[in-house]
C-alpha cells in the first residue's frame, strides 16, 4: 500500500530524472539515476516509461528515449522535417555513399578487419574507415589472433546514439534486405552469357574471304 511519502518520493524522482537527463550530454544509464535517487533500477525504468508515455499523450515535441543503454531527450520523430530545416546544411557534413556502405558492413559483420571490409565492398576501404573513425562512429575493438594481428573494427556508442538504438540487437534484420533465393537465381541466369550454338563459328565469316 502506497503512502503520501511514497508519492512525494516518486514525484521528486521524476523531477530528478528530467533534470539530469536534460543536463546530460550523453544517454544516462538507469543505474546512475537509481543511485542518485536511491531507488531500484526497475523503479527508475518504470518512472521513465511513465514520463515517456505522458510526453507522448501530451503531444510534446520531444520524447524520452532509451538509447545506447541509457535515457536521453530527443526530438519527436514526427517533427524531423522541421528539425532538418532548422539545421543549416553548412553546419553538418553528410557521410558519402562509400562511407555509408562501409559503416553498414562494420555494423553487421563486426568485429571486422580493414581487409575484410575491402573484400566485401570490392574496393579499398581505407579512406572510408578513416572517416568513420574520425567521426566517432567506428572504433578499434581488438586484434585478429591470426598472422599479422590485423586491427578489428566495430561500431561505437556514438553510432547507437545517432541511430537512436539501445543496442546492436535493435538493428533491422539483414535478411529483409536480401532478395529471396528465387530472385537471386533469376539474376544469376540473366547475367550468364548465352551459350554459342553448336556448329556456329565464333568469328563471323566475311563473304569473299577464304581460309
Amino acid at each position: 500500500m502506497s503512502t503520501p511519502d511514497d508519492g512525494a518520493r516518486a514525484h521528486e524522482a521524476r523531477r530528478v530524472i528530467e533534470a539530469v537527463v536534460l543536463a546530460a550530454t550523453a544517454p544516462v544509464e538507469p543505474g546512475l539515476l537509481a543511485q542518485l535517487v536511491e531507488l531500484p533500477v526497475a523503479h527508475i525504468d518504470a518512472l521513465c516509461a511513465e514520463l515517456a508515455a505522458e510526453y507522448e499523450e501530451q503531444g510534446r515535441g520531444f520524447v524520452l528515449a532509451r538509447v545506447a543503454g541509457g535515457y536521453r531527450f530527443q526530438t519527436h520523430p514526427d517533427l524531423g522535417a522541421y528539425v532538418e530545416r532548422f539545421v543549416l546544411d553548412g553546419q553538418r557534413v553528410r557521410l558519402s555513399t562509400p562511407a555509408m556502405e562501409t559503416l553498414a558492413i562494420v555494423a553487421y559483420k563486426q568485429p571486422v578487419s580493414r581487409a575484410q571490409v575491402s573484400s566485401i565492398r570490392g574496393v579499398d576501404a581505407d579512406s572510408s574507415l578513416h572517416t568513420l573513425v574520425a567521426r566517432g562512429y567506428v572504433e578499434e575493438v581488438g586484434r585478429d589472433p591470426g598472422p599479422g594481428q590485423a586491427v578489428l573494427y566495430g561500431t561505437s556508442t556514438s553510432f547507437l546514439e545517432r541511430l537512436g538504438l539501445d543496442s546492436l540487437d535493435d538493428l533491422p534484420p539483414l535478411a529483409q534486405f536480401v532478395p529471396e533465393a528465387a530472385v537471386v537465381e533469376a539474376l544469376e541466369r540473366g547475367l550468364q552469357a548465352p551459350a554459342v550454338p553448336t556448329g556456329v563459328p565464333d568469328t563471323p565469316v566475311i563473304p569473299g574471304e577464304t581460309g
